[in-house]
């Protein structure tokens, strides 16, 4: 397992936009799978963006695709997703997660199979 460190998040209208970053406490950085999960109140966890560290391979969950866009900053051990167009549905927990992975395929966004996980940040969207 690996220490993840959040950040960002928070309020904002529909149609804005928010950014958030999950830095990589260990230096182990490289191979790994990486990305955001969130979980609205009363829902199962489901996965929305993932990158492979190696070569930066994304995978994106339909909902978000064409707003939403997962980046790597290997020199930094970062991960970030900025959120635009955002919309009320998008409303939950989000939570950075990360796996060790030989290859991009190890990406999906299957949630057991993320052994790291942050302490989770608030994203609400308001109408």
């Amino acid at each position: 397992q690996v220490q993840l460190v959040e950040s960002g998040g928070g309020s904002v209208q529909a149609g804005g936009s928010l950014s958030l970053s999950c830095a990589v406490v260990e230096s182990i950085y490289s191979n790994h799978c990486m990305g955001w999960f969130r979980q609205a109140p009363g829902k199962e966890r489901e996965g929305v963006a993932t990158i492979y560290t190696g070569d930066g391979t994304s995978i994106y969950d339909d909902s978000v695709k064409g707003r939403f866009t997962i980046s790597r900053d290997n020199a930094k051990n970062t991960v970030s997703l900025q959120m635009n167009n955002l919309k009320p549905e998008d409303t939950a927990m989000y939570y950075c997660a990360a796996r060790g992975s030989s290859g991009p395929l190890a990406c999906l966004h299957v949630r057991t199979n993320y052994p790291s996980w942050g302490q989770g940040t608030q994203v609400t969207v308001s109408s």
